[in-house]
């Protein structure tokens, strides 16, 4: 049986930018950190600038080490990088709690084979990675483990996870969802994303079963982009100031009964007639 989400359109063609310095206007967020000058040696200070359901994301602290050595670890740890770096993993990367990746101050790329998966864990931020091209992973065990799931070939894949912060990251031209959030996460932000060039499913994934989503603050919807910006099954999502280069379905779509709180979001919607559409609710599945 068909069913329609809850939606509110707020003020849809405002976009908030409204924190500056003395040299750049800066959103909320980057003002938090890119106008500390010390920055770079105190990066776990990054943690206080999230905003939305997933600001209490507390990530972890710097040690040296490979960037698999370091995310299956138990303690707390944070992963930067001492160059610029393609990385392309044999099988999906899976991330343990209280882990940041921060790429602040390289070029860091994880592309071409699968990528990462966030599954049954808490407290992870992601900061300032280009994930694009992600293969699924080949079946077998990754780590001491039979609890995850196989990566499908998402970019970012966050399974029964909360307390979650992507940010910054450029996602592009993966097999499956660009981010794929389900089973149960809850207490999640992505911001400041750049999504493009995804022709398939998600962008980013549906939703299901999430209790609390931001797609909040600054993400940006560029070419050739389909649907699913986000789509939402059940649960409850913020979607704001986000800036949207046109689509070729629909930007935003639920199913399931969610609710969806749109505001502050700028659409530059295609010129086709057929496809301005900028919301849809969706059949049940």
């Amino acid at each position: 049986m068909a069913t329609s989400p809850t939606l509110l359109l707020i003020s849809c063609f405002i976009l908030h930018l409204a924190y500056s310095t003395e040299s750049a206007i800066l959103n909320r967020i980057d003002s938090c950190w890119r106008a500390k000058s010390n920055w770079a040696s105190n990066r776990q200070a990054m943690a206080n600038c999230a905003i939305g359901f997933g600001k209490d994301a507390v990530g972890g602290y710097p040690k040296t080490g490979t960037l698999h050595y370091g995310v299956i670890q138990k303690q707390t740890l944070c992963i930067i990088f001492a160059k610029d770096m393609v990385i392309r993993l044999k099988n999906e990367l899976i991330m343990n709690s209280y882990k940041t990746i921060d790429g602040r101050g390289a070029k860091v790329e994880i592309a071409n084979r699968p990528c990462i998966t966030i599954q049954g864990v808490s407290h992870v931020i992601m900061h300032g990675i280009k994930i694009h091209d992600c293969k699924p992973s080949k079946v077998g065990l990754v780590r001491s483990t039979q609890s995850h799931l196989c990566s499908d070939g998402d970019g970012i894949g966050i399974f029964a996870s909360s307390n979650v912060w992507i940010d910054h990251c450029f996602l592009a031209r993966c097999a499956d969802g660009l981010i794929d959030v389900i089973h149960a996460s809850t207490s999640i932000t992505i911001s400041n994303n750049y999504f493009t060039q995804h022709d398939r499913l998600a962008i980013p994934s549906s939703l299901s079963f999430v209790y609390a989503v931001s797609f909040s603050s600054f993400n940006r919807f560029a070419s050739g982009l389909i649907e699913r910006m986000p789509r939402v099954r059940f649960g409850y999502a913020h979607v704001v100031n986000n800036k949207y280069d046109g689509w070729k379905m629909y930007a935003i779509g639920g199913s399931s009964n969610p609710t969806i709180l749109s505001e502050g979001n700028y659409y530059v919607a295609p010129n086709n007639p057929a496809t301005k559409q900028v919301r849809k609710g969706i059949s049940s599945e």
